[in-house]
């Protein structure tokens, strides 16, 4: 599948104060902790890479301001799967298995909240089977977020749980999760249900 080129679109630290609404020092303070990848120029400014400011937004929970959605609203990849478990065992069961079975598919997996953060964004894959129960990531909000944030593409989002709540289905089906299920995962419902669904 060809990529679509564009041309790069770089910020300084004031239009990236602008965009997420706090003053210039605070932009500033952000790049030089760290926090926001930036480079120099020769004059001494920092500049902010699109991509690098839509990955520290999105890494830290912050709806994405209608600045940095011109071009954040294409469709989701309906070839591609990223697999959402910090549980590395079930992760790469899953991946692999799937990987072997939808041989023209873009893989992805991740096993934390930040990586799947940015792969989310960047790659904008169609399916996204993601385990609930994630550590430090509330699943239920990043279930809302991919489900009502043009920035995701709108993708098919299939919930694995461990969790033992007899309301959870019910709750997440309300959330708008398109397929539900529990540990142990049935590999080949999956493959069924990804097959069906990208007809």
């Amino acid at each position: 599948m060809a990529k679509k080129t564009s041309k790069v679109k770089i910020y300084s630290a004031l239009e990236v104060a602008n965009i997420c609404g706090v003053v210039n020092q605070t932009a500033i303070n952000w790049i030089r902790n760290g926090y926001l990848k930036a480079f120099s120029t020769p004059g001494g400014q920092y500049r902010v890479y699109k991509d690098d400011l839509i990955e520290f937004l999105t890494t830290r929970g912050i709806r994405l301001p209608e600045d940095l959605l011109e071009d954040q609203g294409a469709e989701a990849d309906w070839n591609s799967v990223i697999v959402i478990d910090d549980d590395k065992v079930l992760n790469n069961s899953i991946f692999e298995f799937l990987k072997k079975n939808l041989p023209d598919y873009n893989m992805l997996q991740a096993y934390d909240g930040f990586t799947a953060g940015t792969m989310l964004v960047e790659k904008k894959p169609g399916y996204v089977i993601l385990d609930i129960d994630l550590p430090g990531v509330n699943g239920k909000e990043l279930l809302n977020r991919l489900k009502n944030d043009v920035t995701f593409g709108f993708p098919y989002v299939i919930v694995v749980t461990g969790l033992d709540d007899a309301n959870l289905e019910e709750e997440l089906s309300a959330l708008d999760a398109d397929k539900f299920c529990r540990k142990p995962v049935d590999l080949k419902d999956l493959l069924t249900y990804i097959q069906e669904t990208n007809k």
